[in-house]
């Protein structure tokens, strides 16, 4: 009886030396426990350059005139709205302010 234990301990030693021989030599995160571990994403390369890569440069943003012209279109718009009644109402003149009154 003493021997078959005597033989699962040396066993378990063995594989756990092997094991550990293993992960030292091919780099690998020794995880005896089991735990889940973040280890598997955070090796991963990081891709956000290259995904910024991917999509042109936005000249809008830099250019002042573009910004002024959408700019002027935009309060153009709006002052067509107010004139149809369809514009925003004042600040305190809302929905909200209006169903809080009732």
């Amino acid at each position: 009886m003493s021997s078959g234990r005597l033989k699962s301990m040396l066993a378990s030693a063995v594989i756990a030396g092997v094991t550990e021989a293993r992960a030292r030599i091919f780099g690998h995160i020794l995880n005896p426990t089991g735990q889940k571990s973040l280890h598997k994403i955070l090796r991963k390369k990081l891709f956000g350059d290259k995904v910024a890569e991917w999509y042109p440069y936005d000249i809008k943003k830099d250019d002042k005139l573009v910004m002024a012209r959408k700019e002027e279109e935009r309060l153009s718009k709006l002052e067509m709205l107010k004139r149809r009644g369809k514009g925003p109402p004042k600040k305190g003149q809302g929905r909200r302010a209006v169903k809080r009154n009732k």
